[in-house]
């Protein structure tokens, strides 16, 4: 692993029907081999589903049933796809996601994939670990950095605003090795980034529920975050009891 600013990495997002990585399939894919300096080249997609795309899902990429017919089948894109990415390292915002997604879909097609031995970078815990934007979505990222909006919320559009985020979000790292050494390590978060706590310091939300949610499938951060809350609860050791000299009393 070499200087950042001498990697090639490959930028992917995926728009889908869906949430759900088991069920919900791919309608439309983008991305970008590029460097620290340059886009390199591009591949962009959109995809037949086989199915209808649900009005939620459309509310939020505008991409209709209508946009979709005739257009190739993921089995179709996915070889082209996956020469395009190789062996290049994988940047994308909750990235995890998007390689499930073909993962799964190589799966459905019986496509050989292994994406899942790629070494991947996602600016969703990097921005977690900036930990300067009063939220990790990538538009609030985009305007928290004054980049340049790139127009719908669409594929090609978020690779483009995703690399100009990772740009400066990797400003404190010199290599790859660097990096990956950092990520191997979760990130304390500041915030509750969902449920009904949503945003509240986790100073702040009732002990039961933190233990309720410290068994949950969460994320490593996450998991991390609610766990190092509940032990500092126990110690008692929160600043303000540290600073109070009648906390016992």
């Amino acid at each position: 692993m070499g200087l950042i600013k001498q990697e090639i990495f490959v930028c992917v997002d995926c728009e889908t029907t869906g949430l759900d990585t088991a069920e919900d399939h791919i309608i439309e894919v983008a991305a970008a081999e590029f460097t620290f300096d340059k886009i390199i080249d591009t591949f962009e997609t959109l995809v037949d589903p086989g199915k209808a795309i649900p009005q939620e899902s459309i509310a939020i990429h505008h991409i209709t049933d209508d946009m979709v017919k005739n257009k190739p089948t993921i089995g179709q894109v996915l070889p082209d796809l996956l020469n395009f990415i190789d062996k290049h390292i994988i940047v994308g915002h909750g990235i995890p996601f998007d390689i499930e997604m073909l993962i799964n879909a190589a799966k459905r097609s019986s496509i050989e994939c292994s994406l899942q031995d790629n070494k991947v970078i996602d600016t969703l815990r990097l921005a977690r670990l900036y930990g300067e934007s009063p939220m990790n979505s990538l538009e609030y990222l985009r305007q928290h950095f004054n980049i340049e909006e790139e127009g719908a919320h669409r594929a090609m559009s978020d690779v483009i605003v995703n690399i100009e985020v990772f740009k400066r979000l990797i400003k404190d790292f010199s290599t790859t090795n660097q990096l990956f050494k950092r990520l191997e390590r979760p990130i304390r978060l500041k915030t509750m980034p969902l449920g009904k706590h949503k945003g509240r310091p986790f100073k702040e939300i009732p002990l039961e529920y933190l233990k309720w949610a410290a068994n949950k499938q969460f994320d490593q951060d996450l998991l991390f975050s609610i766990r190092t809350e509940i032990k500092l609860r126990k110690k008692g050791n929160h600043f303000s009891q540290a600073t109070n000299p009648f906390h016992s009393l």
